[in-house]
């Protein structure tokens, strides 16, 4: 089955990871590693966080997480709110870690206004996971199609 991704209105794509750069220094990247968990457990449980869905990859020593956020006003003010985790694992990355260079942590934002997706044979996946899937037919029955209807 052919299905495609339908998302209201502009949204953010967050990715961000962190890279191994000494497997021996496990006391300064394992800490690191462990302080998503606590923040997407913390994001899920409350919608009005703004954040949408996610995936998580993992290539070697680099781990790369797709986020899904409402706008980059939901991500910046859950990334600055001191009463939520993200706050203090940042700042004890800083102070524990940063120095070490043992770990390497990365973002990157996109302001969503144009998309294009498919998925066939596949689960709710990436956006289709986070927005709704739709029919490939409603969206469009082809890349083309889907593209030329951004306008």
């Amino acid at each position: 089955m052919r299905m495609s991704a339908r998302m209201e209105g502009d949204f953010v794509v967050f990715l961000i990871g962190m890279r191994i750069n000494r497997f021996r220094s496990l006391r300064k990247w394992l800490p690191v590693a462990r302080a998503m968990v606590p923040m997407i457990k913390e994001l899920r449980a409350d919608p009005a966080h703004g954040l949408l869905g996610c995936e998580n990859f993992v290539n070697g020593r680099t781990t790369l997480m797709v986020q899904y956020w409402r706008s980059t006003d939901h991500l910046i003010a859950y990334a600055k709110d001191r009463d939520h985790s993200h706050w203090p694992a940042w700042k004890r990355f800083f102070r524990e870690a940063y120095k070490s260079e043992a770990v390497g942590v990365w973002h990157e934002t996109y302001v969503v206004s144009g998309y294009e997706t498919v998925y066939v044979n596949m689960p709710a996946f990436g956006l289709g996971r986070a927005g709704e899937l739709v029919p490939t037919n409603k969206a469009g029955d082809h890349a083309a199609a889907r593209l030329a209807a951004l306008g």
